[in-house]
């Protein structure tokens, strides 16, 4: 099995190459999509040495009058909602989402009942790495619009209560940057130390392992200077330096930029990854199993999370978000545990790593991962809660059922699941419709580098098409990334141009605009669930008791908060299925939620496929 809960930033094209050299096609896709890419962040430039007075007061101002009021610890309370901004809403024409496009729909955000945007990168880009690769992160990718779009998109949000998460990625800046431009350009540059460089005539630099490059070599030499520099990603992703406290106060700046603009968050991208000892000891015998393990936690990391609080984070009422921060629970924990004063909140990815490489899963090993997750954080820390994002299938065709009899049902389960465990729930755009794996008609229809380059390989050492294109369909990240379909006209209303990626096919029967009048919808159940949540503090503290371990079927689990106790029962089936309620349970009333008209009353529980249902104790 891999590594999965490390980090999915290591599903990159030339990993998924080395994988598919390595394995069984399935298996690597599997791991491809469980582990994602990086996103890069960047700023303005060197010649952005001190603040702009004027900006930052206006940008100030700004939040004062836009932001949301946050009590401490909000972040505990809300509903994350992740937007994928290429694929949310396309505003004109040129068949690519933009900042406008998330604008004209913050009505529909808000009757969603989320509280927190969580936006993938949307920051001025080379585009090297889907965009990932960060030139100015002062600045916003053109495609997707301007600082003023911006500005306006965070007002409106504000004006709706809905609160704004930004990625922030410092491990390394797109060699496009303006800090790399002057770092190259001489041994001498005062921004040489802004990254690692290793002079020619030292000989060849200690092995370090890239998964983006063909050779797997993470030193790029640079004939200008005569120098090597650090890639641990692509070539075009030079790590950043943070033994250098100049390169630090960078950062800090930026942070402070977006700030007080008046954003409410960060996530912190493979910041695990940022400590390194500059004198690059040996590290003998890594690989793509092991490099991973070697280069987290590195010297200094929390010296440096600890710091960065101090300078940024305790200024400001932010929500931090420790992305893939350590390789287990006990590791996670250094990250957020409050008397540290670091990061906020850990998001883990052994959960979205079951099944992966395989048809099926077990849901014993699901809760299995969640049940031992939960345990670690039951007493002090935070948790996110999350069945996909971005780099994975759509939840509901890995982890539920997608065909049409099954695909309402078994949707409106897995968002009662997020919706009910401890932690913070985040919830991938489509979701919240059941939106399914699309059905690609061959790899022409992909735009994942990962997938094309993958099909390469594989085409040009003989191996396996069918099975790879079987697991590609399967667990290929363009599943999750397909537009998003608001109704049944052409391209299920999200552009009036060619969209960049295919609309899946079904939109005509699964779309926003049709499931806003059914009240049996998948929609309009997530809204149910999201305002249960908000209602129900039971449902966000309380205790988690996990009930029938064994059963392979059935996920049940109490929540207890004070007085008030909850029982959530979920048929994890195509089948019906009865379940026997311990006899010291004793469900009150009627059910709180419930995906099917009826439940009937009773010892047990006599479930429909796909069933869940949230009902009072006694």
């Amino acid at each position: 099995m891999p590594h999965f809960f490390l980090r999915y930033s290591f599903c990159s094209p030339r990993w998924f190459l080395r994988a598919f050299a390595t394995q069984r096609p399935w298996q690597a896709i599997g791991q491809v999509v469980l582990l994602g890419m990086l996103i890069g962040l960047a700023s303005c430039g060197p010649s952005a040495k001190t603040e702009d007075k004027t900006a930052a007061t206006t940008a100030a101002k700004l939040a004062a009058t836009t932001s949301t009021a946050k009590k401490p610890d909000w972040w505990k309370e809300t509903i994350v909602y992740q937007l994928y901004p290429r694929s949310f809403q396309d505003s004109n024409g040129d068949g690519v989402g933009d900042l406008k496009g998330i604008t004209s729909r913050l009505d529909y955000l808000q009757r969603l009942g989320v509280g927190t945007v969580w936006l993938n990168p949307i920051y001025a880009s080379p585009n090297d790495d889907n965009g990932y690769d960060i030139s100015d992160y002062r600045q916003i990718m053109p495609e997707f619009g301007t600082i003023a779009d911006f500005d306006a998109l965070l007002a409106g949000m504000h004006q709706r209560g809905l609160k704004l998460v930004m990625d922030l990625v410092v491990n390394h800046s797109s060699d496009e940057h303006a800090w790399f431009k002057a770092a190259r350009s001489s041994r001498t540059s005062p921004y040489r130390d802004y990254y690692y460089w290793w002079p020619a005539e030292k000989g060849t630099p200690p092995a370090r392992y890239s998964t983006f490059d063909v050779k797997k070599n993470a030193w790029q030499y640079d004939s200008l200077t005569k120098s090597y520099y650090l890639h641990y990603f692509s070539k075009k992703q030079p790590d950043l330096n943070w033994n250098n406290p100049k390169l630090r106060q960078e950062v800090y700046r930026i942070m402070r930029f977006w700030a007080d603009k008046g954003i409410d968050g960060f996530r912190m991208d493979a910041f695990q990854f940022v400590a390194k000892d500059p004198s690059f000891p040996p590290m003998a015998g890594l690989n793509e199993q092991n490099f991973a393990n070697a280069y987290n936690h590195g010297p200094h990391l929390h010296d440096y999370l600890k710091e960065l609080n101090r300078e940024v984070l305790s200024k400001y009422n932010l929500m931090t978000v420790a992305e893939g921060a350590g390789r287990n629970p006990q590791e996670a924990m250094l990250f957020v545990d409050p008397a540290r004063k670091e990061l906020d909140m850990t998001y883990h990815f052994e959960g979205v790593g079951v099944g992966s490489g395989a048809d099926t899963y077990k849901l014993n090993d699901l809760k299995q991962v969640f049940t031992k997750w939960d345990r670690a954080f039951a007493q002090k820390g935070w948790q996110a809660i999350d069945l996909g994002n971005h780099d994975q299938p759509r939840m509901v065709s890995k982890f539920g059922d997608d065909r049409p009899a099954f695909r309402a049902a078994s949707a409106k389960l897995l968002n009662t699941f997020l919706l009910t465990m401890r932690g913070t729930p985040y919830c991938y755009n489509g979701d919240e419709l059941g939106m399914t794996n699309s059905k690609f008609a061959g790899i022409a229809d992909y735009r994942d580098v990962a997938a094309r380059n993958g099909y390469a390989l594989v085409q040009q050492q003989g191996g396996d098409i069918p099975a790879f294109m079987h697991g590609l369909a399967r667990f290929g990240r363009d599943n999750s990334r397909t537009p998003f379909q608001w109704n049944g006209t052409a391209n299920a209303g999200f552009t009036t141009g060619t969209p960049w990626l295919s609309v899946n096919p079904n939109y005509v029967a699964i779309n926003e605009a049709a499931q806003a009048k059914d009240s049996s919808s998948v929609l309009n159940h997530f809204r149910r669930a999201t305002a249960l949540r908000q209602q129900r503090n039971v449902l966000v503290y309380g205790q988690y008791t996990l009930l029938d371990a064994a059963n392979p079927h059935i996920w049940a689990y109490t929540r207890t908060l004070g007085g008030e106790r909850v029982l959530v029962v979920l048929n994890f089936s195509s089948e019906p299925r009865r379940w026997v309620v311990p006899a010291e349970l004793k469900p009150t009333g009627e059910p709180w939620l419930n995906n099917y008209p009826t439940l009937a009353p009773g010892p047990a529980l006599a479930l429909q496929p796909w069933q869940a249902v949230v009902l009072l104790l006694q």
